[in-house]
C-alpha cells in the first residue's frame, strides 16, 4: 500500500520544529494525548518554523475577512510512533462501528476496512523517503472558532473516516445547514492557501506545505520537509 505523492524526492531544508505560540488557539486537551498516544517528551503542538510563520500570515488574513476569528489547531507534529497508534486505534473504531470484532475479521474484511481507513490516514513509514505528513512537521489539521471563542461546525468531525470528510461533500446540496458547512470549508481553505499551504483532497481539515503530499498537489518536483524524528 502506497500513496502517489511518496515518489516526490526530498531535499531537507533543515528548519527546526518550534512550538505553537500561545496565541493562536490550540485545541486542548489533546484528542490523541487523551487516547495515551506514545508521544514520549515530544509534544504534538510544534511544526517547523516555516509553517509557523505561514500559519500567521493566514490568520491575519482571516481577521480581515471574519472580525475576531480564529484559525484553531488540532494537531500538528506527530511521532511515527504516534501515527502508527492512531492507524491502529481507527482501524479498530471504524471495524466495531461495523459491529465487526477485528479478533474474527477475514483478510477480505481487514484489507477493505484498512483501505476505507487509509483514505484519510498516512502510512506510518520509517523510510526517511516516504515520512507521514505529520511527521514532517510541515502539516497541520485546523479548524475555526467564531467570535464567542466557539468551534464551528463544519458538517463533520475532524477525523471522521465516511465521505462526509471530503472537503466539497456538500458543495451540491440544497439545504441551509449543509451550504453553510461549505461555504465555511471554502472559507477555511481560501485563508489558508492564501499563504501556500495546500488541502489534503480527502480531509476539509488538513492542510500542509512543503512537504511530500503539498508537492505533489502543487505539482512541485522537490519536497523541502522530511520526517523529523
Amino acid at each position: 500500500m502506497s500513496k502517489p505523492y511518496q515518489s516526490i524526492p526530498i531535499a531537507e531544508c533543515g528548519e527546526p520544529l518550534v512550538a505553537i505560540a500561545d496565541d493562536i488557539i490550540k485545541i486542548e486537551p489533546h484528542a490523541y494525548v487523551t487516547l495515551g498516544a506514545p508521544y514520549g517528551d515530544r509534544s504534538p503542538f510544534f511544526v517547523r518554523q516555516g509553517i509557523l510563520e505561514r500559519l500567521r500570515r493566514s490568520q491575519a488574513y482571516l481577521e480581515t475577512i471574519r472580525p475576531n476569528w480564529q484559525i484553531a489547531i488540532f494537531d500538528a507534529y506527530r511521532p511515527i510512533a504516534v501515527q502508527q497508534f492512531m492507524v491502529d486505534y481507527s482501524f479498530a473504531q471504524f471495524a466495531e462501528s461495523k459491529g465487526l470484532e477485528i479478533q474474527s475479521l477475514t483478510e477480505d474484511q481487514k484489507n477493505s476496512l484498512m483501505s476505507e481507513v487509509m483514505k484519510f490516514w498516512a502510512i506510518p513509514s520509517h523510510d526517511p523517503k516516504t515520512p507521514p505528513p505529520h511527521s514532517t512537521g510541515a502539516a497541520i489539521d485546523v479548524t475555526l472558532f467564531d467570535t464567542e471563542g466557539q468551534e464551528i461546525n463544519m458538517g463533520s468531525p475532524i477525523d471522521e473516516i465516511s465521505d462526509r470528510s471530503f472537503p466539497n461533500y456538500f458543495v451540491n446540496s440544497r439545504d441551509a445547514l449543509e451550504i453553510e458547512f461549505h461555504c465555511d470549508r471554502q472559507l477555511l481553505n481560501q485563508v489558508m492557501i492564501h499563504s501556500g499551504f495546500q488541502r489534503h483532497p480527502n480531509e476539509w481539515w488538513h492542510f500542509s506545505y512543503g512537504d511530500q503530499l503539498w508537492a505533489w498537489i502543487s505539482d512541485e518536483k522537490v519536497a523541502i520537509y522530511g520526517g523529523v524524528i
